[in-house]
């Protein structure tokens, strides 16, 4: 677990100004959580939570939060000249596949034009250093091939979701090559995970914390593509990518100014329906079936190779799938209090920093 422990990145942010854009959702939350515990300053741009209850909410971490929308251009340029971050960290977006769908316009509008103003603020902020751009494994041109995308494989998209996170990649790009290649510039990455899962997620559309409402409810899980396969890894797996990537750019590593995937092992690539056997072994309770209504395209394969980051950065994912299946899904009941919801038979609860101590 040394990837993942409090400390495995010694001084690196201890006294730093990180800004961290989308710090109310689940993995921002998290993100700051574990900034917070190695003593960064930090300072939060986002919309209010999502859902209630949240993790963020639940945390009640002591940072500068400000709410703001990304599509502001200029209280995101305020934050930035008021904060003078040395580091940016932009997870602010529209997630959600199928939300995309409904609300292209606003997909596109966050995901795209919000990360070029994020750009552009830290751009006109002389203290930032380096910036981290969070895109997604959805950002590839889909094949449904049976082999994990590299980074230097085809952009794309087919909904709105997945073709506004390529946007976002070539922005970061054009500003990497078009802006800031003088000495003092700051250096910038792009950071490309998988499905992520762990304590705190209540959203939307997203299979744990589906089927946790479901079980509570006595209800089948209704699920849309039982064969797709996904990249399934913890949070605090991609998180301690974004970290380390985070730390090379502010020693100045420029090699590190480029995409880079942060995927699970080949273990961690499962069918959904793979991933919901694996849970009820130990949650018998858990039932599920597929909807017979019509469901907007999403992609049946996808997995990412991260060997390039195994080899250059030393990263590599350290939790296992069958860790993360049972350790998360009761840690959600129980932070929402729905006691009726039983635990897993294997489950042993832990905190948030219990986690980061693993």
């Amino acid at each position: 677990m040394e990837m993942l422990a409090l400390n495995a990145f010694r001084t690196a942010y201890r006294g730093r100004r990180v800004l961290v854009t989308g710090h109310t959702g689940f993995k921002g939350s998290w993100l700051c959580l574990w900034l917070h515990a190695l003593g960064a300053e930090v300072t939060g741009l986002a919309l209010d939570p999502s859902s209630k209850p949240n993790h963020w909410d639940l945390l009640k971490l002591s940072i500068n939060d400000h709410r703001v929308d990304i599509r502001d251009e200029a209280a995101v340029r305020g934050i930035f000249a008021a904060e003078g971050p040395e580091i940016v960290f932009h997870l602010a977006a529209q997630p959600l596949v199928r939300r995309s769908y409904r609300e292209p316009v606003a997909t596109w509008a966050t995901n795209v034009m919000g990360t070029v103003h994020v750009l552009e603020a830290a751009r006109a902020t002389p203290d930032v250093r380096a910036v981290v751009v969070v895109t997604t494994d959805k950002c590839y041109e889909n094949r449904e091939w049976p082999w994990a995308y590299r980074e230097r494989d085809r952009l794309g998209g087919h909904d709105p979701y997945s073709a506004s996170k390529a946007g976002a990649e070539l922005a970061a790009a054009s500003y990497r090559t078009a802006f800031l290649q003088h000495s003092s510039a700051s250096l910038i990455a792009t950071a490309r995970g998988g499905n992520v899962i762990g304590g705190g997620d209540w959203s939307e559309d997203r299979l744990i914390p589906d089927l946790v409402r479901s079980v509570v409810a006595d209800e089948p899980l209704v699920i849309r593509s039982p064969h797709a396969t996904r990249p399934w890894q913890h949070v605090l797996d991609c998180l301690s990518g974004y970290l380390l990537l985070g730390r090379r750019l502010l020693a100045g590593d420029d090699s590190c100014a480029d995409a880079w995937n942060f995927g699970p092992d080949e273990k961690g690539n499962r069918t959904v329906e793979q991933v919901l056997r694996d849970l009820a072994r130990t949650w018998p309770k858990l039932r599920w079936q597929q909807t017979t209504d019509p469901q907007p395209h999403e992609a049946g394969l996808l997995q990412l190779d991260s060997a390039r980051a195994r080899m250059h950065l030393g990263w590599r994912p350290v939790w296992d799938l069958e860790k993360r299946s049972t350790t998360r899904p009761t840690g959600i009941a129980i932070g929402s209090n729905l006691v009726k919801c039983e635990a897993p038979t294997n489950w042993t609860p832990t905190s948030p920093m219990q986690s980061l101590q693993s």
